[in-house]
């Protein structure tokens, strides 16, 4: 009995984590079929309208589409160049004979920059970025995302790289394969689970990033976040359209989680049990 007792409650509480987590999303979501007038009443049954979604995606006033591009453009360029430093640089740090002091010093600094809330750097990022002509481009946007994410991506290909057998690391040099061909065909294969679930976390924190993207972007280069905010105008809040917008917004990283999820669960366990 204490056993059926100990389960109903360890599921109960699952149930409970869930529901937080998922009434938000499901209330945004079903926002978006709604009226402002249903919307603010707080009408319990409504019927569902497809004209918020058709102003978001094809209004002449909606610049949406063209922000999903851009959110899609930088989001994967900043995930490939991110994964691309982080997987070497977790490498170098883990396979080469760097002094220990240097190793740690190295990954506390990442860790403490990982802590910095990304607002308190828009301002000198901007000032760096209109010093050399990057502001209001692609390029400025996904070098910052690249910086803000690579800290987590360095720690999380770290675990992954240390798993990978160093005896076969070993084998591949006394067969004369070089670094490039290690990488590849050795430590790359092996360290797959890790690397795509570092690539979609970065992915995701990619495009879900607003304050960074709102001080480097303008309309052309917007991105869905800040697309999103501008539904909040001075004299009106239109809350479906917005509401509309942030469940388009949620399709890329839900795709991502629902093809990746093995491997997520599979790369952040990876390590844990020996």
């Amino acid at each position: 009995m204490t056993r059926l007792s100990h389960r109903i409650a360890r599921h109960g509480a699952l149930i409970a984590v869930g529901a937080l987590v998922l009434v938000p999303v499901v209330w945004v979501v079903t926002a978006g079929f709604r009226t402002q007038i249903s919307l603010l009443t707080a009408e319990f049954l409504f019927t569902p309208v497809l004209s918020n979604f058709a102003e978001v995606l094809f209004s002449k006033t909606s610049d949406f589409l063209v922000n999903y591009r851009n959110s899609l453009i930088v989001g994967l360029s900043s995930t490939a160049l991110c994964l691309t430093l982080a997987t070497l640089a977790a490498w170098s740090l883990h396979r080469l004979r760097w002094p220990r002091w240097v190793v740690h010093v190295f990954l506390g600094w990442a860790l403490i920059f990982q802590m910095l809330p990304p607002v308190a750097l828009a301002g000198a990022w901007y000032t760096m970025a209109r010093t050399v002509g990057l502001e209001n481009s692609f390029l400025g946007l996904i070098l910052a995302h690249t910086v803000l994410n690579l800290p987590m991506a360095l720690w999380l290909m770290g675990v992954f790289v240390r798993e990978v057998p160093i005896e076969l690391e070993e084998a591949a040099r006394i067969d004369g394969a070089s670094t490039p061909v290690l990488l590849r065909h050795v430590v790359l294969p092996l360290a797959a689970p890790g690397l795509a679930a570092c690539a979609i976390l970065t992915f995701v924190f990619s495009w879900n990033e607003f304050a960074v993207a709102l001080s480097l972007t303008m309309k052309q280069t917007a991105t869905v976040p800040v697309a999103i905010a501008k539904f909040a105008q001075d004299f009106e809040i239109r809350y479906t359209q917005m509401a509309a917008a942030a469940a388009l917004s949620i399709l890329p990283a839900l795709v991502l989680l629902l093809i990746g999820q093995r491997y997520i669960v599979r790369g952040l366990t990876q390590g844990a049990v020996k």
